[in-house]
């Protein structure tokens, strides 16, 4: 049950969209943001903007054109995402996180067991990609029995003329 201290602390920001960063969340993804690049413009971009831009992007699932208008602009949001995607920031943010809610339960930090789907055991068994598209395709019959068929049926018929 949902106590009032809470809802208070995991509460939004100005109530604006429940994918925001809360003043909690922030503090620990802060640091592993990276810091602006040296040399040229400096960044005049909130980054706690832009990581809650991406995150309601990944929550609602709406396209990058339709970002909503207080966010940054959506050319930045996708810019930040592609480099903090291609660089591993966002990774290192979500195995943070995923570290401190483990512990905040009281279990290991890293998980000790997994669970094996059937459907990927049985894709490997077969050989992987590769061997999946020629086990499910028929089998092709090849070119040269179509003509020598074709040749012996129009030879046959023009004989009977």
């Amino acid at each position: 049950m949902w106590t009032e201290e809470a809802r208070n602390q995991h509460a939004p920001r100005e109530g604006r969209y429940p994918s925001d960063v809360t003043d909690a969340e922030w503090a620990i993804i802060e640091p592993m943001i990276p810091p602006p690049r040296r040399g040229g413009r400096p960044r005049d971009t909130d980054m706690r903007e832009v990581m809650n831009a991406v995150r309601y992007v990944l929550r609602t699932g709406c396209q990058w054109r339709q970002l909503p208008k207080n966010f940054p602009p959506r050319s930045t949001v996708y810019n930040y995402f592609w480099e903090w995607t291609r660089y591993g920031t966002l990774d290192r943010i979500h195995h943070t996180l995923l570290v401190r809610v483990r512990e905040a339960e009281g279990r290991e930090a890293s998980p000790t067991a997994a669970i094996i789907d059937t459907q990927a055991v049985k894709a490997t068994e077969k050989g992987g990609a590769t061997r999946i598209r020629s086990a499910t395709m028929r089998a092709r019959k090849p070119r040269a029995s179509n003509a020598t068929r074709w040749s012996t049926r129009s030879a046959s018929s023009s004989a009977s003329r």
